[in-house]
């Protein structure tokens, strides 16, 4: 029982009122988003919204992280476009379910982990550039489609969809100041749905999005051949999608980390959204991954625990068997306002306060990844092309600390005690530290404050020994970290080096 109790948390205090508050108001802002998605990828519209129910549903239950809201994104939508256009949903179906379960290895493997290596610069252009997406995304709201091409609105609609806009902010930036026991954004769209009702304006509503009547979701193999030949045609985008779906949700429970205060566990998150994706590609779903924004309407409601995300699950589903005909009413501008606020608050204004604070390269990399992210909507490529722009300065960085202090004992034996890490970019300075000719007979080369990291540096080591050893002289090596003797003994049929064992010195190697 106890290790029931822990893998729901149902042990944790929950405040069951805010909890179910904030799930019907992550509902309401997921559906349109879900619909959105599924009719850009081409998708039936009720296909988003089982991903939505689904995606919710079991990473609420089973996810690494309370509080955490997933459902059919527009991230994994992208990479799907393509296959549905070329190859039809029963393949979209197949990959997504593929998708799952490499996601479902990435967890069982425990390879969540280096998510960890996301700098903060990374983290922060993501976080602003995905502020700038929700933002402008609502711009979309604000067209409608005449004589079969999309315009601007103009007039009276355009002034209507605006005040009723400022009329939902305004809602949630009061609303808190008078009390904090009911989601602000949740009054916003009631009582605009209650205005635009009473008065009868006329303005987009949900159903011009698209219908959200439906069954319950129907279990579906997909009718693809179980050949090499299909497997090749949906390893690729299978692969694409579980490595986007996993950056963004680990991404999203990074941050949720921040502002919560505690830990979450990335190799669970993984699993979960795998299994999920699994029942979406046998249950017409469309898959998907963590959904920041909703996450933090989640979040800004007060919730933190399982139950809203497990309530705005069991909504969409309810919403979609049973209450189609009044959500289908609700004003699109509420909805707008719910994500230009969640927009405000996504961005990191502090970015702008430290921004002469950091480093010249950091402020790059934030920069870069921020456009990145907003001109071509791929949060993972984003993330990725500033984590190995990021590493490489560290590597640049790293190299040109290596030093080497030198001096000559009583004996006539020089020494060079290295500090700095030797590898694949220090290789050059370390070699320039020797003087092979002018040395005396006997060298040792003191690592106390070095480590030997990768094979670029032990192939130094062994051209730079075979340099002494043509000179006729002897080159040893002295106080080696036991990780680092072990990386030299597994090279042992490539190099060809002098260890010098020093039995009274001993260094405990971090496992990280």
């Amino acid at each position: 029982m106890k290790q029931v109790l822990r893998l729901f948390d149902f042990r944790q205090k929950v405040d069951y009122k805010v909890e179910i508050l904030a799930g019907l108001t992550v509902a309401m802002t997921m559906m349109p988003e879900s619909l959105s998605f599924a009719i850009l990828g081409g998708f039936p519209p009720l296909v988003g919204l089982y991903a939505a129910f689904i995606m919710g549903l079991v990473t609420a239950i089973f996810g690494g992280r309370p509080g955490l809201i997933s459902g059919g994104a527009g991230a994994t939508v992208v990479v799907l476009i393509a296959l549905m256009q070329s190859h039809g949903i029963d393949y979209v179906f197949a990959a997504v379910a593929l998708a799952g379960v490499f996601q479902i290895l990435v967890g069982l493997f425990k390879l969540g982990k280096f998510i960890r290596l996301v700098p903060q610069p990374v983290m922060y252009g993501f976080v602003n550039g995905l502020a700038v997406i929700i933002f402008t995304s609502q711009l979309e709201q604000f067209k409608t489609i005449v004589n079969g091409e999309t315009t601007w609105l103009t007039g009276s609609p355009l002034w209507i969809m605006l005040g009723l806009v400022a009329l939902t902010i305004a809602i949630i930036v009061i609303f808190p100041r008078i009390t904090k026991a009911v989601p602000p954004s949740l009054v916003a769209i009631i009582v605009v749905f209650l205005v635009v009702l009473g008065f009868n304006i006329d303005t987009k509503i949900v159903k011009d999005i698209a219908s959200v009547s439906g069954g319950f979701p129907p279990f579906h193999i997909p009718q693809v051949p179980f050949t090499l030949d299909t497997l090749y045609i949906i390893f690729p985008y299978a692969l694409i999608m579980a490595g986007v779906g996993l950056t963004e949700s680990l991404l999203t429970l990074n941050l949720v980390d921040e502002i919560v205060g505690n830990r979450g566990n990335s190799n669970r998150e993984s699993i979960a959204q795998g299994s999920a994706n699994v029942l979406n590609g046998f249950f017409f779903g469309m898959g998907g991954c963590a959904m920041i924004a909703q996450t933090l309407v989640n979040l800004s409601s007060g919730a933190r625990a399982r139950l809203s995300g497990i309530v705005a699950a069991l909504t969409i589903l309810l919403i979609v068997l049973y209450g189609a005909p009044v959500i289908e009413l609700v004003p699109m501008a509420a909805l707008v306002g719910v994500m230009v606020m969640v927009s405000v608050g996504t961005f990191e204004w502090i970015s702008f306060r430290i921004i002469n604070k950091m480093p010249k390269h950091d402020i790059f990399v934030g920069i870069l990844v921020a456009l990145i992210t907003i001109w071509l909507h791929n949060l993972a490529l984003a993330v990725l092309i500033g984590v190995i722009i990021s590493a490489l300065v560290f590597a640049w960085e790293s190299a040109k600390r290596i030093r080497a202090r030198k001096y000559t004992d009583a004996n006539g034996v020089k020494h060079y005690e290295i500090y700095g890490p030797l590898f694949f970019g220090s290789v050059t300075a370390f070699n320039e530290k020797f003087d092979v000719q002018d040395d005396p007979q006997e060298v040792i080369i003191d690592f106390r404050e070095s480590r030997v990291a990768d094979m670029s540096g032990i192939d130094a080591l062994n051209k730079l020994t075979e340099r002494y050893r043509q000179a006729g002289k002897t080159l040893q090596l002295r106080h080696l970290s036991q990780d680092c003797r072990r990386l030299l003994t597994n090279a042992q049929d490539v190099i060809d080096v002098n260890i010098l064992e020093d039995p009274n010195y001993t260094v405990a190697a971090v496992k990280l």
